[in-house]
């Protein structure tokens, strides 16, 4: 079945990637205001890797607690009041005077997207047939990508025509699309209640802890380099004399065609394996981030994205690889490796900043390339997929049917 037929076939799943757009694209939107932010307040940029921190971190280290409340205490105004909470404080951040009451309002929007990001990929992953689920965890994860995309490109708009207070604008998308999911739940209920002799079938499936922690130091190193180069992108360009009518599609480019990546790299992992990919895509980042930090200008268009393309093609391989090996706790699965990723983005985006205000950016970029060398070596140790597989059956020779779905479970 084609992705598109997919999609339009399952409303569930439609209302859900709606959501998911909206919620990333708030995410977006902060790289765009650092520059700004660096004049206004007199910060270096170690200081200004601590606003990425108070964001990612407040997102990361409440998703697994929302992923157990989706696993266990569903309720349907869980997801659009998530939405409608980060766009009140996304909204905020052109207004705020200061530079810790920034930081604030920044955590209190983390804390929307660490809610919406279990119970939003819990939700799809239940009301997908198990031969599709695959397919629809990378639409899933890409319409997240594309709002993430989209966030900086519509910032640098809102900031060149109404100055910072252009961000109250996030208010109105944030309450269409909360009334929307608020009306549409409903049916997303209905359609997960109807498929929960799968999760109660996948409980029997033994959890696979030990290659879950290697999948998600891989996710954490990954998360890292991604981060820093978005992130620091804007401010590097807006030094060497660009303006956000560059560096805005700039970084647009790098999430949007990342989104491209992940699309491929699922439908790849149904093809040489989960493993493959996730090696592959890791060894093809290196010269590319080397290339996109060695020669920067108007070409960085062509040399970012390709970066995007390699960087993001295992995004959704390990989400879904999670989800497998920690069958009957999806939303937990979800919530940790995403939660632990992305607060190790955070965590490592201040210390590339430090090492930025000691050698320049473009440096310090560069030595993310070790970080990705790391993720390899970690990445080899994981069991192929065969192995998985057998690991993870209880007693018998068949995975159950819901917890390997075809197209989405450990492949050999």
């Amino acid at each position: 079945m084609s992705a598109l037929f997919l999609v339009v076939k399952n409303r569930a799943l439609l209302v859900l990637m709606l959501g998911h757009f909206t919620n990333d694209t708030f995410a977006g939107v902060l790289a765009i205001l650092y520059p700004v932010l660096k004049l206004r307040f007199g910060l270096s940029n170690a200081e200004i890797g601590f606003a990425t921190l108070a964001y990612t971190g407040a997102s990361s280290l409440t998703q697994p607690l929302f992923g157990h409340l989706s696993d266990n205490h569903t309720r349907r105004w869980y997801a659009p009041l998530a939405i409608a909470w980060g766009a009140c404080f996304v909204a905020l951040y052109g207004f705020v005077p200061t530079f810790p009451l920034f930081l604030l309002c920044a955590g209190m929007a983390g804390i929307a997207s660490g809610a919406y990001h279990p119970i939003g990929a819990t939700n799809a992953a239940a009301v997908t047939d198990p031969g599709e689920r695959n397919g629809a965890l990378s639409l899933y994860t890409v319409a997240g990508t594309s709002g993430y995309a989209l966030g900086p490109l519509l910032t640098a708009a809102l900031v060149s025509f109404f100055g910072p207070p252009g961000t109250a604008f996030f208010v109105v998308p944030g309450a269409v699309v909360a009334a929307l999911l608020l009306r549409r739940m409903g049916m997303v209920e209905r359609v997960r209640h109807a498929r929960a002799a799968m999760v109660a079938d996948a409980a029997a499936t033994r959890p696979a802890w030990g290659p879950l922690a290697k999948v998600i130091g891989v996710t954490m190193l990954r998360s890292w380099i991604f981060l820093s180069v978005l992130q620091f992108t804007p401010i590097w360009y807006a030094d060497l004399g660009f303006g956000p009518g560059f560096y805005g599609p700039l970084t647009t480019a790098i999430i949007l065609v990342g989104a491209v990546g992940t699309l491929i790299g699922g439908n790849l992992a149904d093809r040489i394996g989960q493993k493959a990919v996730v090696v592959w895509s890791l060894v093809a980042t290196v010269p590319a981030l080397l290339v996109y930090a060695a020669f920067p200008g108007p070409h960085a268009l062509l040399t970012g994205a390709v970066f995007g393309l390699f960087c993001d093609a295992s995004l959704s391989v390990t989400l879904v690889m999670a989800q497998n090996l920690v069958p009957g706790r999806v939303g937990v699965a979800t919530g940790v490796i995403l939660g632990l990723g992305f607060v190790t983005g955070g965590i490592g985006v201040p210390i590339t900043g430090r090492i930025a205000d000691l050698v320049g950016i473009p440096l310090a970029l560069g030595t993310l390339s070790l970080l990705a060398v790391v993720a390899i070596a970690l990445a080899l140790t994981i069991p192929s997929d065969a192995a998985l597989s057998r690991r993870m059956t209880p007693e018998t020779d068949e995975v159950p049917t819901a917890t390997a779905p075809s197209g989405a479970g450990i492949r050999g």
